[in-house]
């Protein structure tokens, strides 16, 4: 297949080697050269399966504008930007393209997601409930995209809005803590990730299985697709 990878940081550039060990083929468009989506034209995409953003939380909602214009598939990475949800539903329905989006592309983390859901039936025999989540340092957004789903899976099931710390040093990958307690016994649950190819092939796998579909898709709800 043939990708067009937006941003080339560390997670960026894990997703290109990934996919080129996968067999696809794939161009890397950097920021300087795609400032606003400028870059991202029915020419220059033509014959591309899916683009794949890992950007900043600026430059997602434009670069998704773009593809839809352009008629292209897009998965995006990049967290942020959710405000805009709504609105770029609307914007994939109309323009008949297919995206995939996600807080998380990691399997592990699409596992505790419904681990969390699992275990926040515990507030309705008097357990309290709270997350933590700990980023390196150079992370834009706080909370992280995954401990905000994290807490909207929980609310679902106990109808109560948990409270998020988040954490910002070092080099850590990312984790994420669930604590739920009460006078008896404490609940601890904790995905701690090791690296970011988790994240990458999780992205990959999910431009491959976009890739000639139309729709607006959450990550969690086709993994199990992949």
């Amino acid at each position: 297949m043939n990708f067009v990878l937006l941003g080339n940081g560390k997670t960026g550039s894990l997703v290109a080697e990934i996919a080129k060990e996968r067999g696809h083929n794939v161009l890397v468009v950097t920021s300087a050269q795609n400032r606003n989506g400028a870059a991202l034209t029915a020419d220059s995409l033509a014959g591309v399966d899916a683009v794949i953003d890992f950007t900043t939380p600026e430059a997602a909602v434009p670069n998704i504008e773009a593809c839809a214009k352009a008629g292209a598939n897009i998965v995006v990475g990049t967290t942020g930007w959710y405000k805009e949800l709504d609105r770029v539903q609307t914007l994939i329905e109309q323009s008949e393209t297919g995206l995939v989006w996600a807080s998380n592309f990691s399997i592990g983390v699409n596992l505790f997601f419904h681990i969390a859901h699992i275990a926040a039936s515990a507030m309705h025999y008097g357990y309290t409930a709270s997350i933590v989540e700990r980023h390196h340092a150079q992370k834009k957004d706080a909370p992280s995209g995954t401990a905000v789903m994290i807490q909207k899976v929980m609310e679902k099931v106990s109808g109560k809005n948990l409270e998020i710390t988040s954490i910002r040093e070092g080099e850590t990958i990312g984790m994420h803590v669930v604590l739920l307690d009460s006078p008896a016994d404490s609940i601890l649950l904790t995905h701690d990730a090791k690296n970011r190819r988790g994240f990458a092939l999780g992205a990959v796998r999910a431009a491959e299985w976009l890739a000639g579909k139309k729709g607006f898709y959450d990550f969690a709800s086709i993994f199990d697709q992949l």
